[in-house]
């Protein structure tokens, strides 16, 4: 029996006011699997999450996510569903405390399970337990980071879409980061990473996408990609 992708995009469009951003994407993502998403600066991926998440309203085209078509609900009914959008920039609550962040997440779901949410986070982020009282504006960048991701997983996720989560980070706070991002996956959330740091998020994907001018134009297995001088020259600068 052949099962639906846990999420499937199908020919989307989406833009802002009279610009088009999106050309017709089509994307997939199987239940467990992490995929990356890569492109430069400019070339949509910060619009495709948003448009994923329903923070930004589909022009065309098809989202379905477990099944079901998302691509006129609401964002705060596509985190009932356990899609989780984890944004470019953090947006934490800097004067709010690293535990009140956290709750936050759970707000439209997994409620119930808050505590026990709360110390899963802190297992796989133990600085944040350390600081769970400190104001969150008082982070690190790194940190900052830890916390972002972690108040997307007290909602616990079905898919959790990471926007750039390395960027402005040292380098070794980069590898840490994608130590933690593996481990997660190896705890069964799939992922969809959209990155500009294509190395390392081709060495823990599955598969990847690369988007150029808000059109996909590549895609296949994340070994394949990374292994390909022709690619890797003509649509990542490398």
């Amino acid at each position: 029996m052949v099962t639906e992708p846990l999420l499937d995009v199908s020919d989307l469009k989406s833009g802002y006011g009279d610009s088009d951003v999106l050309r017709g994407i089509d994307l997939k993502v199987e239940t467990g699997e992490i995929v990356a998403v890569l492109g430069s600066n400019g070339v949509g991926k910060s619009t495709l999450n948003c448009t994923i998440s329903g923070v930004v309203r589909a022009r065309a085209g098809t989202i379905r996510f477990d099944g079901a078509a998302i691509e006129r609900e609401k964002p705060a009914a596509i985190v009932a569903r356990g899609l989780i959008h984890v944004p470019e920039g953090r947006r934490i609550f800097p004067n709010l405390s690293v535990g009140e962040n956290l709750d936050l997440g759970s707000y439209r779901r997994a409620a119930a399970r808050r505590a026990a949410n709360r110390e899963r986070v802190f297992a796989i982020f133990p600085r944040l337990q350390a600081r769970r009282g400190q104001r969150a504006g008082t982070l690190s960048g790194g940190e900052q980071q830890m916390l972002a991701i972690g108040r997307g997983l007290m909602a616990e996720p079905r898919l959790l879409i990471l926007d750039e989560p390395s960027l402005g980070l040292s380098p070794i706070l980069v590898e840490e980061l994608f130590a933690l991002i593996a481990r997660i996956h190896a705890e069964g959330v799939a992922v969809l990473l959209v990155e500009q740091n294509v190395v390392q998020s081709l060495e823990i994907a599955r598969r990847a996408y690369i988007l150029a001018e808000g059109q996909c134009v590549m895609s296949g297995a994340a070994a394949d990609i990374g292994t390909d001088p022709q690619l890797k020259r003509a649509y990542l600068g490398l």
